[in-house]
């Protein structure tokens, strides 16, 4: 095959389009959101994205297959991680590039998000500024084991199974709370609440880890 070779041009190609459909699930998609907080499980990934642990194997088989996820064994568990920060990186282009060009993406969100315009929220620069304020509490509103595996420092673990009933403990003063990114309901929810009780409270606009290099 010669230099410049159109058939050679085409594999390449054909190599880059390959990583490309492995995004074209939107439960893959999801499992990089997941495994971008922490190294997960099959079995956790199946109760995150709610399919079956069979499925979801299929899937995991398909991103390491395309070299989008990496697994490691610990006795009887495998546990599934991204491959880099890159792979994280590359969901978020891809989010603000449908943001910016894909019709009916905002009526979507909505859908599932609720509408923001009734909630505080922060972009990263205000939400840094408003952070270093001794009085402001800073929530985590993840799973423990995202909590666990990296959070700003200082935030208070809320996980989301237990919304309810910690929220209400918080000492004074006006929270922000942060999730694992713009489209994870968490922190709106933790915010509602808190409003729904008389809380001054903000959603942090991004995750945790569009904030850490």
């Amino acid at each position: 095959m010669s230099i410049g070779s159109r058939a050679a041009k085409d594999a390449l190609y054909d190599s880059f389009a390959r990583v490309a459909a492995s995004l074209g699930s939107g439960r893959r998609l999801e499992i990089i959101d997941v495994l971008a907080q922490a190294p997960r499980t099959v079995e956790d990934l199946s109760v995150a994205i709610g399919q079956s642990v069979a499925n979801t194997s299929h899937h995991l088989r398909r991103m390491a297959h395309d070299g989008l996820v990496l697994s490691e064994r610990h006795g009887r568990q495998v546990e599934y991680r991204l491959a880099s920060r890159h792979v994280h990186d590359l969901w978020r282009s891809l989010q603000s590039v449908s943001e910016e060009h894909h019709g009916g993406l905002e009526e979507k969100a909505v859908a599932y998000l609720g509408d923001r315009s009734e909630i505080a929220v922060l972009d990263r620069q205000a939400a840094v500024e408003r952070m270093r304020d001794p009085g402001t509490i800073v929530i985590d509103v993840r799973p423990r084991v995202e909590y666990e595996a990296g959070h700003v420092a200082g935030a208070l673990n809320i996980p989301p199974d237990q919304l309810e009933e910690l929220l209400l403990k918080l000492p004074d003063g006006e929270v922000v709370a942060y999730c694992r990114g713009r489209y994870c309901s968490y922190a709106d929810q933790a915010v509602r609440l808190l409003v729904a009780a008389g809380r001054v409270a903000y959603r942090v606009d991004d995750g945790f880890h569009d904030w850490t290099p």
